[in-house]
């Protein structure tokens, strides 16, 4: 890679255009169903306000605008089929959060009659329009590639996904015992008539809606739910067998979808009745947590009330099939107490999140090609003479993942459980995980006589339970555990080993990007620094006491943390580079994030743009800046790399003058990050690991010309090409993956 990250590739100018942008009225008469008012965005000109609401982009049609670029990797004919699959099934996951979450707020604004405007002009109203549609867009786009390529190309793989009308008679018969005795026992009918409520029907649920005519001629409705604690595919030869085992070679795989196979042999559930129709349809509710932790005695409790309370939220979305007819559609809106337009119809497999199943079959051909994850020298103690603490003495280290294993950082921590001069452990815990090592090696560190102090966040959302668990675990054996504080999520990455050395104290620090979870850290990029760096030491040990206690300490030496310092630090070092700027010097600034929404930064980065600071921003998912706005944003671009692995880790690149820092840390440049949370940002000082970063990662990403799409000015994404006048095909993931570690870094 170039030396410089003032490469050609870094310095690549996006051309300026005009976009489009919903337009609305902020009177009472605003509904979810108001008609959008669209204008032409006129970007001149110059100079304007940068209060503009048309500079900014809305953060809940940004993110959709993310869901696009997973759909494009499932329509990606590059990627392996079972790959595409995986991806189709990630965006009805993300989908399936994206309506518990983001348009539930939407929902209760506009049902508490909040009709203002946000920072990008548009009302939860106006906004719930677009979703609508652009979601309604999305469905056809992902159904239409899962019919009409994805399932055509599993059959030419033999593996095919038989409806009921085309199995042969014996193998009808082979699966209508299979359900006798292993699924009918599971299920359970209910009907609805006066004397049967209409029944609940929980989040994220697969349902059948049946219609019955019974013995008198009236019709009847019966909802029956798809127990999800049973497989969702059924292998038609052998419908005992797994789903997931690979069949001999050469030997065609054939499956039934469990809901088909219910649908089916409906007459077992309602004997004597005549079925006269049955249709799939999946709730998703309302799975915001309201924690009242100010009033609450007990936070663990409340958590756990609140994960009870979220099965039954109010609907916030009802997928149902093509085919189903209105009068059962009016049964499920009247009962269900939603609007019709939060209805949507789809013409296909629902939901999308149930294609991991598929994904999951045994057949590794039709996958990404396996890797083994290095782990740099002196990190195993497995192996002689490799002492993690001495390692670490010597140099700072740094763990790229997945590249780099997660297994040194276990490692760390089951050497200082086990080590008899290690004193006290410290750490963060956000999401764990199931059966995880982290945790086994901090109860490993209790059993042996060490002091251990964990920080849960039992508000990790959808990770609360298995929070919860461990919790319960981590206090059953005596480790001090602390739920968080009040107001604030604990977001921070951060892990204290402090150890007797002779006749002082040393601190180890281990500092990340990414969750302390080793099933995760297979798939998340993320960045993580083990240090014993004095000043980093004695922060961390603040930290913890600002965490655990009662601290108001705001001086931190080199940590960033949030909500401190965090914002005010990132402030200053970009008002730095535009001074810089002004000052004759080549400003340069390269953000690598998860997500840029704070209205605040975006103002900032803006400044610095129309001074000339060149700006580089790496956003994965969520971008409410506009780039190449001619006298406000051309000196910035946006890059968005989606690929194999989800790109998580965070990092903040100054160029200073030629005195560069680079900062890696947990937070994204959102406000609940800035000011609602526990952050911790933190500064790479080792010269070889800044290099690394700075020539190797960040400009292996800005380089990429494979799995990059470049943000133009209407919030749209143009995906880069290479082509016959590009040097070199950058898959940046793949790069990562084939390069060959530096020693001299570790």
């Amino acid at each position: 890679m170039s030396e410089q990250i003032t490469s050609e590739a870094a310095t690549e100018t996006i051309a300026s255009g005009s976009g489009q942008q919903t337009d609305s009225d902020d009177s009472e008469e605003d509904t979810v169903e108001s008609e959008e008012s669209v204008a032409v965005v006129d970007f001149t000109p110059e100079p304007r306000s940068l209060d503009n609401p048309v500079l900014y982009i809305n953060r809940e049609l940004s993110l959709l605008a993310f869901q696009r670029r997973v759909l494009e990797e499932a329509q990606d004919s590059r990627n392996p089929l079972l790959e595409r699959i995986k991806f189709l099934s990630i965006l009805g996951s993300n989908l399936d959060e994206f309506f518990m979450v983001r348009v539930a707020g939407l929902i209760r604004q506009v049902d508490a009659g909040n009709f203002s405007a946000g920072v990008d002009g548009l009302t939860p109203a106006v906004q719930l329009a677009s979703i609508k549609q652009q979601i309604s867009e999305i469905y056809a786009e992902a159904h239409g590639c899962l019919s009409q390529e994805l399932l055509p190309a599993l059959a030419e793989s033999e593996l095919r996904i038989f409806s009921w009308h085309e199995l042969s008679i014996e193998q009808q018969s082979s699966l209508q015992r299979y359900f006798l005795k292993n699924i009918f026992p599971v299920l359970t009918p209910l009907g609805f008539d006066p004397g049967h409520p209409f029944p609940h029907i929980s989040n994220l649920s697969l349902n059948l809606a049946v219609l019955i005519r019974d013995h008198s001629g009236k019709e009847r409705f019966a909802r029956i739910k798809v127990p999800d604690t049973l497989a969702q595919l059924v292998r038609v030869d052998a419908p005992e067998a797994s789903p997931l085992k690979r069949a001999q070679p050469g030997q065609s795989q054939r499956f039934i979808w469990l809901d088909d196979l219910i649908t089916a042999n409906l007459d077992a559930l309602f004997p004597g009745m005549e079925i006269l129709e049955s249709h799939p349809f999946h709730v998703t509710r309302d799975a915001e947590v309201e924690i009242q932790e100010w009033e609450a005695e007990d936070l663990l409790e409340e958590t756990e009330e609140g994960i009870k309370q979220r099965r039954f939220g109010d609907v916030m979305r009802v997928l149902i099939n093509t085919a189903m007819p209105d009068r059962i559609v009016d049964i499920l809106v009247s009962n269900l107490e939603i609007d019709s337009e939060l209805v949507y119809r789809v013409d296909g497999r629902l939901p999308l999140a149930l294609l991991m199943q598929v994904y999951a079959i045994d057949r590794s051909d039709l996958k990404y090609p396996p890797f083994l994850p290095v782990i740099p020298d002196g990190l195993n103690p497995d192996i002689a003479e490799q002492d993690i603490f001495a390692t670490i003495r010597r140099h700072d280290v740094l763990l790229h993942h997945p590249y780099d294993s997660f297994q040194p950082v276990v490692n760390f921590l089951t050497q200082a459980a086990r080590d008899p001069s290690v004193l006290a452990i410290k750490m963060t815990l956000y999401r764990v995980g199931q059966n995880s090592p982290v945790v086994e090696a901090l109860l490993e560190a209790m059993e042996n006589g060490k002091q251990v102090a964990v920080l849960v966040e039992l508000k990790a959302r959808f990770d609360e339970r298995s929070n919860i668990e461990w919790a319960r675990a981590l206090e059953a054996r005596g480790v001090h555990v602390v739920y968080g504080l009040l107001g604030l999520k604990i977001h921070s990455k951060v892990a204290l080993v402090v150890r007797r050395e002779g006749d002082s104290i040393r601190r180890y620090v281990h500092m990340g990007t990414g969750n302390y979870n080793a099933v995760t850290a297979h798939f998340y990029t993320d960045l993580g620094l083990l240090t014993c760096n004095e000043e980093i030491g004695s922060d961390v040990t603040d930290l913890f006491n600002y965490l655990t206690g009662y601290s108001a300490k705001k001086d931190y030496r080199k940590l960033l943390v949030a909500p401190i310092n965090l914002r005010e630090r990132i402030e200053t070092l970009i008002q730095r580079e535009i001074e810089h700027q002004r000052n004759g010097e080549q400003g340069h600034l390269i953000f690598k994030l998860n997500a840029l929404v704070d209205d605040r930064i975006i103002r900032l980065l803006y400044e610095a743009s129309r001074a000339g600071v060149q700006i580089d921003l790496l956003v994965r998912g969520t971008c409410c800046l506009r780039p190449g706005i001619p006298g406000v944003s051309e000196n910035i671009r946006v890059i968005s790399v989606v690929g194999r692995f989800l790109e998580h880790s965070r990092i903040f690149y100054f160029k200073n003058a030629g005195e560069e820092e680079i900062y890696l840390g947990s937070a994204d440049v959102m406000q609940r990050n800035l000011n609602r949370r526990v952050e911790t940002v933190f500064p790479v000082e080792n010269e070889r690991i800044a290099r690394y970063l700075r020539d190797e990662v960040l400009t292996t990403y800005l380089y990429d010309n494979v799995k990059a799409r470049v943000m133009q000015p209407d919030g749209t994404y143009i995906r880069k090409v290479c082509g016959p006048e590009d040097a070199l095909c950058v898959n940046s993931q793949l790069s990562f993956i084939g390069r060959k570690q530096m020693p001299d870094v570790r």
